[in-house]
């Protein structure tokens, strides 16, 4: 279906193209990772418009999708689903470190003492499972619209593709995330309620991003002399 080029410029290393690729990669990474430790907090935002009830992991999230988006833009749906799915690894990493660290008792005088921790992560498990799941399910459905808007587009109107899928993604993931979270601990009203504040504070959070999608597609492009359409592939010779 995609018949865009997908080349590497004969004069760039291959340490030229792979160090953007790594650097988005590792943002991605800690984004996902940090969104996850403040998952537990809810907190109110005021945008003005409208007053947002969300989880303080919701701030760094948009920022996951946004690193795949570029990461699609220039590298391809193969090589984003790489970031993808280290990133499932990486979250199945925090949870075994905090279920070992659950298992040892804190010693006398430990900043942290069992019961603070017990209040910190006693959701995390359930959480981050939640996270997991609507994770990898979201990312994998923004990276493959991504690629479909690409394809109707010819590879043009990058606000289409970029806000396009992350928008649907993020029903995608919301609806898993809080679905899993509450699903018998809240009202339904309640739940849809946190869904309709997770998802259109994302919505307006993609929208923002756009810029910086057209800051780092300016960049690309003139960093490795790509035409419109082209990707990067630090394999070709």
């Amino acid at each position: 279906m995609n018949t865009l080029k997908s080349v590497r410029k004969p004069r760039e290393s291959t340490q030229a193209v792979l160090v953007p690729y790594l650097v988005l990669a590792a943002l991605f990474t800690a984004a996902l990772v940090v969104c996850n430790l403040l998952s537990n907090k809810f907190i109110e935002i005021d945008l003005g418009f409208k007053v947002f009830v969300v989880s303080a992991g919701i701030l760094p999230y948009p920022l996951t999708f946004l690193m795949t988006d570029i990461l699609s833009e220039f590298y391809g749906k193969k090589k984003t689903d790489y970031v993808v799915y280290t990133g499932f690894v990486v979250l199945l990493f925090v949870l075994l470190s905090i279920y070992l660290a659950g298992l040892f008792p804190a010693i006398a005088g430990s900043p942290m003492g069992d019961a603070a921790f017990g209040e910190v992560f006693s959701n995390s498990t359930r959480i981050i499972l939640a996270s997991m799941v609507a994770y990898l399910v979201a990312q994998l459905v923004d990276v493959r619209l991504f690629h479909f808007w690409k394809w109707v587009t010819k590879g043009k109107h990058l606000w289409v593709r970029n806000n396009g899928s992350t928008m649907i993604s993020q029903l995608v993931d919301t609806v898993l995330v809080v679905g899993i979270i509450f699903y018998d601990r809240e009202e339904p009203s309640v739940v849809l309620q946190y869904i309709l504040d997770g998802w259109l504070f994302k919505v307006v959070m993609a929208a923002l991003d756009t810029p910086f999608m057209y800051a780092a597609s300016w960049w690309f492009r003139k960093r490795f002399d790509l035409s419109e359409g082209e990707e990067l592939d630090w394999a070709s010779e």
